[in-house]
């Protein structure tokens, strides 16, 4: 988490698989490149959301590799000002398997599900802050998606749950993905008296 202070607080991964490490939706922070000397390689950059270019083209200069990004995610280019490589169906590193995600017209988003270490990354549509959550609810769907819900995440069996706004669920993955899951959009008319406002302020911070 680059800037804790942010309300929406952003976060960035790296998944380490055999060809290097991997870095998803990534933001510059100081001494980031200490820590990622720690990991290994970094084998590329890939943006899992139209909304999270972030720093990708200044960690692809960087380290001298492209931007992964799904041929069908628009917004992207427009955004960085380094090499994209689109890849279709198969995410470039195969011990990662890509799922494609497009709720809403405006709403480009790649789960990643990395088996080997029972890692799922899910950039959108789910996070852990406040935002996204309603009762007592540990990992919660963002507003709008708990009427879309992404129901082919129910069928993967994850041990920890990366998102990209919050701390992620390091325990119990797969218990806490499936009651995330569970009747969201029974949770809905709550979730909008209590997250509309700071959804709507989000939404205009981001495209701005």
């Amino acid at each position: 988490m680059a800037h804790p202070e942010e309300g929406g607080q952003r976060v960035s991964h790296a998944i380490r698989t055999d060809d290097g490490v991997w870095l998803l939706d990534p933001l510059d922070a100081p001494d980031i490149d200490r820590v990622l000397r720690n990991f290994g390689a970094v084998a590329g950059v890939a943006v899992l959301s139209c909304w999270h270019s972030r720093d990708a083209d200044v960690f692809a200069d960087r380290y001298d590799v492209p931007v992964s990004v799904p041929d069908w995610m628009g917004r992207v280019e427009q955004r960085i000002d380094a090499p994209l490589e689109r890849y279709s169906g198969s995410f470039p590193d195969s011990s990662i398997r890509a799922i494609p995600n497009r709720p809403f017209s405006v709403w480009d988003e790649v789960i990643l599900f990395h088996e080997p270490s029972g890692t799922l990354v899910v950039p959108d549509s789910l996070g852990t802050i406040d935002s996204f959550l309603v009762g007592e609810e540990r990992l919660g769907l963002q507003l709008l998606r708990r009427l879309r819900p992404p129901r082919r995440l129910n069928d993967l069996e994850p041990e920890r749950v990366l998102v990209g706004h919050g701390a992620g669920i390091t325990e119990n993955g797969s218990a806490v993905l499936r009651a995330a899951l569970r009747s969201p959009r029974r949770r809905f008319p709550r979730a909008l008296v209590r997250n509309g406002p700071a959804t709507l302020r989000n939404i205009i911070r981001t495209i701005d």
